[in-house]
């Protein structure tokens, strides 16, 4: 009898310890959502009792997710969090801070993240989240027909870059240009615009669009298709970006790391050798992009926040980041997975680790998407020559202070 008295509390034993199991609930976006599930499984073997469930969102429709979720008190335990959409949700109230829990997870070093990523989950100088991989945006050329020109290095400066796309201009003829900026994408203006001193947007929340820095890059900008260097187009004028670089349309392009597969795919095998990739270059030297791409958050409202950090730390650590590059060919955060041969050896995504020594977090406020919208609209007014330099600076201003309007109420409030 005391056999199967015994049998019995094993038997409840083990029904109470896996009833203690932690499910955690996981929101991913896009080709991301897809892929973080093949690493799942690793993670759960290493942690027994703790089991992912991943709901893939697409990015169209993330971040009416997102608020919808934070509203209706649904948010799930983690999930994967636009650079730009940081701030926003800390402002709301939405995000665990992570400070301590650094400091205290050495599988974690501050000082082996690039600078500029590391920045952008900083608000109010907390920590919101741990960057996972990075987008930023740089120049794809055609360094044959930089070399046609008498050219045997990319732009260092935007002075050399203008002489270039003079000199392609020149060589190609009418009917095609030296550079492609579309005009319904606001990303191309705003790292121009990035590499002034002058913040976009000022403290007290009022923009900043009228500073010399600005205007000097949206000059250099709108000269390009003033003066016929790139052609007044959005990205539905041009019917296949890919065909068109290929055939020597145009011979700059600002754009990601998701381009590098597409250009090797959809470019033909003879033609490989005519592309290559390089760092931004700015004013008066080498330029700055944008620290784009997503980070990993914990949220408030989570009662499982150990369980989700240990899954942070594991998609951080270096082995898992480089397996995550060749699933994905998302850039890793961390400076030491860009000497793993994966990356060191990739001569397209080179230009990518050297322009990660120079990155800047876009203006950390809610509303900037709804700026960005801004820029391209009044952007795109202005290229078509309805609105001058200063005409365009001092529309964006009116537009970021009436978006921000609110935003200067709150902080008056808080200062009260």
């Amino acid at each position: 009898m005391k056999w199967l008295v015994a049998l019995l509390a094993l038997l409840l034993g083990g029904c109470g310890t896996a009833s203690s199991g932690v499910v955690l609930d996981v929101w991913a976006m896009g080709r991301e959502g897809e892929v973080v599930g093949r690493l799942v499984p690793e993670f759960e073997a290493e942690n027994p009792g703790i089991t992912v469930r991943i709901q893939q969102l697409p990015f169209s429709a993330a971040h009416e997710k997102l608020l919808t979720g934070f509203v209706g008190d649904a948010m799930p335990d983690m999930a994967q969090l636009g650079n730009s959409w940081v701030p926003e949700f800390a402002a709301l109230g939405a995000l665990e801070p992570l400070d301590s829990r650094v400091a205290a997870t050495s599988a974690i070093p501050r000082g082996d993240y690039f600078p500029g990523v590391w920045d952008s989950n900083l608000v109010d100088g907390r920590l919101y989240g741990v960057p996972w991989y990075v987008d930023t945006r740089l120049l794809f050329y055609r360094r044959d027909i930089l070399k046609r020109v008498g050219y045997d290095h990319p732009p260092r400066d935007w002075a050399e870059w203008r002489a270039q796309m003079v000199a392609i201009k020149k060589v190609v003829g009418p009917g095609k240009y030296a550079a492609y900026f579309p005009l319904n994408e606001y990303e191309p203006l705003e790292i121009l615009a990035l590499q002034s001193p002058n913040p976009m947007v000022r403290a007290g929340a009022r923009g900043n669009f009228r500073s010399p820095g600005f205007k000097r890059a949206l000059d250099f900008y709108l000269a390009t298709m003033r003066d016929g260097l790139a052609p007044v187009a959005a990205s539905t004028d041009i019917a296949n970006v890919w065909d068109e670089f290929d055939r020597g349309f145009f011979s700059f392009y600002i754009t990601g790391p998701w381009q590098i597969g597409e250009f090797q795919r959809r470019l033909p095998a003879a033609h490989q050798s005519e592309w290559m990739t390089a760092p931004m270059p700015g004013p008066d030297g080498p330029g700055l992009s944008n620290a784009g791409g997503s980070s990993l958050v914990l949220f408030k409202s989570s009662t499982h926040k150990d369980a989700a950090w240990r899954l942070v730390a594991f998609l951080s650590r270096p082995d898992i980041q480089v397996r995550f590059h060749a699933l994905t060919g998302d850039l890793p955060p961390r400076i030491s997975v860009w000497r793993t041969k994966a990356l060191a050896n990739d001569p397209y995504a080179r230009a990518f680790g050297d322009q990660m020594q120079r990155l800047r977090a876009t203006p950390k406020v809610p509303e900037w998407e709804r700026i960005g919208t801004e820029i391209k609209t009044i952007g795109e007014k202005a290229a078509h020559g309805e609105l001058t330099v200063d005409q365009a600076a001092a529309a964006l201003d009116a537009r970021a202070d009436e978006i921000l309007a609110k935003r200067r109420w709150m902080l008056a409030r808080r200062h009260q």
